[in-house]
């Protein structure tokens, strides 16, 4: 029987969420969980969480409709 999950949620610092924002717009970010990104609605832009630390540079962000 395998006993490694099948999807390994990492979690984020609520506190540390209150506190970001977009490095573009300086606007809220919505935090994703189900893909692990945060979400600047006005950049358009989703910055990877990775390992439980968002990566805030715009180079790194996918681009959202």
């Amino acid at each position: 029987m395998n006993s490694t999950p099948d999807h390994l949620e990492i979690t984020t610092d609520p506190k540390l969420l209150e506190i970001l924002v977009c490095p573009i717009t300086k606007g809220p970010l919505e935090f994703d969980a189900a893909k692990q990104e945060l979400i600047s609605r006005s950049a358009k832009l989703a910055y990877p969480i990775r390992d439980g630390i968002p990566i805030m540079l715009p180079e790194e962000a996918r681009k959202i409709d």
